[in-house]
This record gives C-alpha cells, structure tokens and sequence, in this order.
C-alpha cells in the first residue's frame, strides 16, 4: 500500500499511540482537582505545553490547547472580531483558504462585519501590495494560511509581515496546518505574526486536538465559557493523553527536519518531473521555491479527478481530489477557481501529498502505475 494522502490526515506513530494509551490508563486524573492525581495530570499537562514552547521557540504561556485546526482557525477569527469589534469590523483574507477560514468570514458578514478576499496569482499567492491596499482604519485582522491545503503554495509571509509592521495594532492570524514540520518555520514564526493554528492530526499525533500560538499581550475573547481551562480562554477539561501525544508527535516531528524535507522534496520532483511529461497533463504545484515540499497537484484533461484517484485505487495507491474537506461533496478546487483555472480542468485535479515515511521506491511506483492508467485513459477518449 502506497499511502499519498497525508494533507487529509496522518498515521499515527507506533511511539504516539503508546504515549497516549500509557497516559490514559496512569494519568486519568482531571487537570484542576487539587488532590494528587489531579495535581500529576496537571504537572503532565504543563510539561506537555513547554516541550510544544520549546520546540517552536515560544513560551509556555502562549501555547493554547484546542481540539484541532478547524477550532483554532474559528477561534483566531472569531475571538479576535468579538475582541476588538469597538475598534473595527473590517477582516481580510485570501480567496484561497481552508473552509475553516472562509465560513468563519462569511458568519461573520451576517454579524455586520465587513471581509476582503485578497485575489491571488497563477501560482495561488496573494501579493503583499494588494493587502497593503486592502487595509482600512477599520480593519483588526488578517487571516492567511501558510500552506495551500490544495496546491502546497507558499504565501508570501515575509512580505506580508512587512506590510503588518506598519499596522502593528491589526491581529495576524496564520492558518500552519499544513505548514509544520516542512522547513519554513522562520517564515511562519516571524516576530509579527499573532496567533499561529496547528492540527495534531496533520503530523501522527491523535485525531480531535490541536494548539494555537497566541503571542504574548494579544487580546482574544473565549468561545467556548465554562470552567475557565486554559488560562480563562478556552474551558473544558482537557484532553489530557492527546495533548501528551502531540507533544510526543511534534518532538518525532522536527527531529531531523531538514533531512525529510529533502527527502519529501526530491520525492515531489521524481514524480512532478515524469508526469509533466505526458501531452494532457497540467501542473499546478510548479517545480519553483514558492511551494511546499510534500503537495503536488496536477489534472489529466478529459479525465475527472475522481476517476483519477479509484484508478490508483485499484493499484493499492492512495491520493485524492484536491480537498479531503470538500471531495466528498463533489466541490470544485476553490483555489483552482481562485487561479482561474477552467473548469474543465479544474475538475480534473488530483492531490498527492507526503509524509517523512514516504519514499522514493513509492515514487518510482506511481510513476509506473500513472503510465499504465495514462494509456487507459487516452483509449477511453
């Protein structure tokens, strides 16, 4: 089995699994009881939260612990807009973004909140001029996603943290889910950035936990009221052996980083290199530093991209349309549309995504298959 889906979820590691089956059964006490076994879940809890600080150069007090991507995107949008409403409503993004992102905005427009959607180029990147446009005295945030969950683009955080330096009272939230572990940690982690988004899913930790980074002395309201969990800002007990195996996740993670990006890159290029060979195929993750290293994404004229992914199916190789979130659904690429793609090809777009555990040996693999479907494919029309 060739697994090339690892934007839409992750396996969780052997050492992952462990940690948290071994916290389940030994620290199964609730953080906030004062008696022993409450008090050795929090010491858990706390050491789990610094082992996160450290290891992306943060402080303890800015790790924020949530139930995955699509919580921490709604919370940095939404608790910033309940935050800072008396100094503004007006929010920007990208046409490019995650549904977690997009839908926050739009529930927001119903509240009276005024969104820009940044346009974006052929490459799915947005241009730090244009945002320097889009701001008004009335605007409090912008939201941008470090990786495109579709086409692996790399938006341009340096340039757009420039642009934010001389607004420094707007909220910067970025969207890292796809982000972490892929060599651009300096990019994400600038000193202008506000709150940073992470889904423990995404890199073999547990499904249904995350973080968020929140920058020291950033103001953001709760959405979720209760017993005051994590430091007043998010309540609920917490997930105690999930949060104790993210940390393990991260750590496994960015050991050795430089080394699986190269490797995850070289794999992306054996494969990019060999289809954009063949007459009928499109490239949209070019061979260019302004996209990510494990995203390749590519159509086959005439063929819809989910007759493209059951065909590897059949051969054990696993890939998808372009979004795990909307490919059931039956909906186009938005970033596709947002490059203004045709139509016709847009519905043609297929996603391979990689992890540190893939290989070469797997790409030689689908390179063979893809000849073979190619042929099948162009007898059919």
């Amino acid at each position: 089995m060739i697994y090339f889906d690892n934007s839409a979820t992750t396996k969780a590691a052997p050492e992952v699994v462990d940690t948290y089956a071994k916290v389940s059964a030994n620290y199964w006490g609730n953080p906030s009881s004062l008696h022993k076994f409450g008090e050795q879940a929090f010491n858990l809890l706390e050491q789990s939260r610094q082992q996160i600080a450290d290891l992306i150069g943060a402080k303890l007090s800015e790790i924020l612990f949530t139930s995955g991507g699509t919580e921490g995107d709604n919370w940095a949008i939404k608790g910033t807009a309940m935050a800072k409403r008396e100094f503004g409503n007006h929010l920007i993004t990208t046409e490019v973004e995650h549904p977690a992102v997009h839908n926050s905005m739009e529930q927001l427009k119903q509240d009276g909140f005024e969104v820009t959607y940044l346009p974006v180029d052929e490459n799915g990147r947005v241009s730090a001029a244009d945002l320097r446009a889009a701001i008004k005295p009335s605007t409090i945030l912008v939201s941008t996603m470090a990786v495109n969950n579709e086409i692996g683009a790399v938006q341009p955080l340096d340039e757009i943290a420039d642009v934010l330096r001389d607004f420094p009272r707007i909220h910067w939230h970025i969207d890292a889910v796809q982000g972490i572990g892929k060599g651009l940690a300096d990019k994400i982690f600038n000193d202008r950035v506000d709150f940073v988004t992470f889904s423990g899913h995404k890199f073999h930790a547990p499904r249904g936990i995350g973080f968020m980074y929140k920058r020291q002395g950033r103001t953001i309201a709760p959405l979720m009221a209760g017993g005051g969990q994590e430091r007043n800002l998010r309540s609920g007990t917490e997930n105690l052996p999930a949060i104790a195996a993210m940390a393990k996740a991260l750590r496994l993670l960015l050991d050795g980083e430089a080394d699986k990006v190269k490797r995850q890159r070289d794999i992306r290029l054996a494969i990019l290199h060999h289809v954009e060979t063949f007459p009928n195929v499109t490239i949209f993750s070019k061979d260019l530093p302004v996209f990510a290293p494990h995203i390749l994404c590519f159509a086959i004229a005439g063929v819809r991209g989910e007759t493209i992914v059951h065909a590897f199916e059949e051969h054990d190789i696993y890939i998808s349309t372009t979004s795990a979130c909307s490919s059931k659904k039956h909906v186009e690429s938005s970033t596709l549309q947002a490059m203004k793609v045709d139509d016709g090809i847009a519905t043609s777009a297929v996603r391979i995504s990689l992890d540190e555990h893939n290989t070469m040996a797997e790409a030689t693999e689908f390179n063979r298959v893809f000849d073979e479907l190619y042929t099948q494919f162009a007898k059919l029309n």
